[in-house]
């Protein structure tokens, strides 16, 4: 399993936000002051925030930040200081926020309320440098009118709960939020606005990513309504959301803006780090220690039951019928990418890295020489301190041996305890990154 793990670590550092962020900031400084801008705002949110304002900051010479805020998940930065905001030894003029993520909690709406005054300040001299990335969505959050943030996160809750996919949650998020859907640029208009953004979405749709603050959105009201709909709880959405949707719906209120909207004329929206890029750096890794390598797909999405089901279907494929077959001294890697859903109907602890795993695991039973790793680049999985975990032939094997059954650990979503058992979850703490999953097999 170790090579597996060396693979995965290949692809997480290749999507450091420090080294993404550096490599556009002289850019971004010979074009302030090529254009005479006054003032340079910043204003950042995600798992990566914190390291991406870093790297900027650190990468200005003659340029001073006027201001900053930025937002990130708890736990994904040091700071100084006590409460929930502080200024950090090293950021210049940037304040930094920690906050819940998945559900979002008060400290993301006091991020956003700060966020957005400071953009309102902004005018035709000002350079606005948005750094976003996963967790964007949970993180800055800023209810419509009328909309609670205790509403807001029980609609989170559900849609997470039901494994609606991540463009699904954010075309709900969208449409209620003061913020998401492009209408943070409609807030900072008419400043300039450049968006270095860490993509965590399949396909890297810029109206996706951290539900698209400064893009044009694609998605109306009807599509959240849809969303709702599809997965039958609209009888459990706050009355205060489905009244809202159902008004935008019947266009009594504005849907968010559009590509014709003319703030978008002065937005630049730039992916500078991706699931891909990732899964590229493990590739080079695997062919370095002698497999002969495949990307699979960077879109991976569905139920882990499928995706699980899929994958070794492949390596069933791959792997010989005996030791005989020419093909049994074949030593290949296998690597995808994306963000599986999981259905959630037990009270166990757990992610769809750690489940896709362990239903990796039991399809291989018994297959010597097949490993895998499947973890997230952002060092969480769920709602648990592990990136994921780690598996082979003998890892069911030796889990029955102790007594675990892990049928009984899958009906309860429980894949974190079951691997926790076994030591062999893997912990990385939280990355500062976020390009979604990797899954690296490895067939010796």
């Amino acid at each position: 399993m170790k090579n597996a793990e060396k693979v995965f670590e290949a692809s997480l550092k290749s999507v450091n936000p420090e080294l993404l962020v550096k490599g556009y900031a002289e850019k971004i400084m010979s074009y302030y002051s090529m254009n005479n801008y006054s003032k340079l705002i910043v204003a950042g949110f995600g798992k990566a925030a914190y390291q991406m304002a870093k790297a900027f900051d650190e990468s200005l010479e003659n340029v001073a930040i006027t201001e900053g805020i930025i937002v990130t998940k708890y736990g994904h930065v040091e700071k100084k200081g006590a409460g929930g905001s502080c200024q950090l030894s090293g950021l210049n003029n940037i304040k930094v926020y920690e906050a819940a993520h998945p559900v979002p909690d008060e400290n993301g709406e006091k991020a956003a309320d700060e966020i957005v005054r400071m953009l309102r300040s902004a005018d035709e001299s000002t350079l606005v440098v948005c750094l976003i990335s996963g967790g964007g969505s949970a993180l800055l959050v800023s209810p419509y009118d009328g909309i609670t943030l205790s509403e807001k996160q029980k609609i989170t809750d559900l849609l997470l709960k039901c494994g609606a996919d991540i463009a699904e949650l954010n075309s709900v998020r969208k449409h209620l939020s003061a913020v998401k859907g492009g209408r943070l640029a409609e807030i900072a208009y008419p400043a300039e606005v450049i968006s270095l953004m860490i993509s965590d979405v399949i396909g890297d749709r810029l109206d996706v990513i951290a539900s698209g603050p400064t893009a044009p959105d694609s998605s109306t009201f009807q599509d959240a309504l849809d969303v709702i709909n599809k997965y039958g709880i609209a009888d459990e959405t706050p009355a205060s959301i489905m009244e809202l949707i159902n008004r935008g719906v019947n266009n009594e209120i504005e849907d968010t803006p559009d590509r014709d909207n003319p703030a978008f004329q002065k937005v630049q929206n730039i992916v500078i780090g991706s699931n891909i890029i990732a899964l590229e750096a493990g590739q080079r890794e695997a062919e370095s220690l002698g497999y002969e390598t495949e990307i699979l797909s960077s879109n991976i999405e569905g139920d882990v039951v499928e995706v699980g089901k899929w994958l070794s279907d492949i390596v069933k494929g791959i792997m010989p019928v005996d030791k005989s077959d020419s093909r049994s001294n074949c030593a290949k890697c296998l690597i995808s990418g994306g963000e599986t859903t999981v259905v959630v109907k037990g009270k166990g602890k757990g992610g769809r890295n750690t489940e896709l795993a362990l239903r990796f695991a039991m399809e291989i039973e018994g297959m010597e020489g097949v490993s895998m790793v499947s973890a997230g680049t952002d060092g969480t999985d769920g709602p648990t301190d592990a990136a994921g975990a780690m598996v082979d032939g003998e890892t069911i094997t030796k889990a029955k041996a102790l007594g675990l059954d892990p049928q009984t650990y899958l009906d309860n979503n429980d894949s974190y305890n079951f691997f926790k058992q076994i030591d062999a979850l893997i912990i990385t703490g939280p990355t500062g990154t976020n390009v979604m999953d990797v899954h690296v097999v490895i067939i010796d």
